[in-house]
């Protein structure tokens, strides 16, 4: 069956649209994280989310005695916590002689430990709406309702919209920080709106996906767009396509296959665009390579054979 037959399916059309929504925004911010090397603040993002997500579903039903579950208030309080996370990691790089792979990797660790916690003390309280409230783990997209991708095309807008409206700014932070503040460009001020659309392109997920796996689309796109061009609006543009192609064929095919899980075929599928990417971009794939290294080889042996023909 096509995808277009599947298209009458309304579970399907809400993992499809939901899950090429995740892909383009995350695959086109992704970006600017792997550029700056830091591609492992995605993980800590993802693991962040999670107490950020229980936290807001706690103050929903305790305080505010509304909807744990909206999609919005999960999505602001994920937000709020992934960026904390996130500079509490540059701070701590920033301030002492830890290197900042070691201080995101404190950093995981510490806020995906509150967030089990958080998820036991939910699991044996009596808290309304709690049923389901695992799939932030490993992720459920089956459950993706019209709310949550309305929901995640505003917030996943939003975020893209920040990244035009500062593009000059994350260029410059991106390529040359030190360049970027003799402009006049505050440095914090710069990377807190460039992680916070990390974060916001990293929490839109997580219910679809499931933190364990939102990584990969936010890393994956921006290594794979990396082999084929060489400048950054090629490398946004190219990451965003792969994204939401990979999540497009990773949902068609949970759906073929049936009863395998739509988050990780997807991560398989971008895998493989990032496989034949590093196998046959030109000029920077490895095919590319070993032929140009057979080429220089052939043009040296010629060349010797020319200068003892000479003697």
């Amino acid at each position: 069956m096509s995808p277009l037959e599947f298209l009458d399916d309304h579970t399907y059309r809400m993992v499809l649209f939901g899950t090429m929504t995740i892909g383009l925004v995350a695959g086109a911010l992704g970006s600017f994280a792997y550029l700056r090397k830091q591609s492992l603040i995605s993980d800590v993002i993802s693991h962040a989310a999670l107490p950020g997500a229980l936290l807001a579903f706690l103050a929903a039903v305790v305080v505010l005695g509304t909807n744990g579950r909206n999609m919005i208030g999960l999505i602001v309080g994920a937000v709020i916590i992934g960026t904390t996370a996130v500079l509490f990691a540059n701070w701590v790089a920033r301030t002492s002689k830890i290197r900042i792979d070691t201080a995101m990797a404190v950093a995981l660790t510490i806020f995906f430990g509150a967030g089990m916690l958080l998820l036991r003390i939910i699991a044996n309280g009596a808290f309304r709406g709690k049923g389901g409230i695992q799939d932030y783990l490993f992720g459920n997209a089956s459950v993706i309702t019209v709310a949550d991708l309305t929901t995640s095309l505003v917030v996943g807008t939003l975020a893209l919209v920040l990244m035009l409206a500062f593009w000059k700014e994350f260029a410059l932070r991106t390529f040359d920080a030190q360049h970027c503040t003799v402009l006049g460009f505050r440095a914090r001020t710069v990377d807190t709106l460039m992680f916070a659309t990390i974060v916001i392109a990293t929490v839109i997920g997580v219910k679809a996906v499931g933190l364990v796996l939102m990584v990969a689309f936010v890393v994956t796109p921006p290594a794979a767009a990396r082999q084929w061009t060489r400048t950054l609006p090629g490398m946004v543009t190219l990451s965003a396509t792969f994204g939401a192609i990979g999540s497009g064929i990773g949902a068609y095919l949970s759906i073929v296959l049936g009863g395998i899980p739509t988050g990780p075929l997807i991560v398989l599928t971008l895998f493989s665009i990032f496989v034949v990417s590093l196998l046959a971009a030109p000029r920077r794939s490895i095919i590319t390579r070993v032929v140009a290294r057979r080429r220089a080889r052939t043009a040296l042996k010629r060349e010797l054979i020319l200068e003892g023909a000479a003697r």
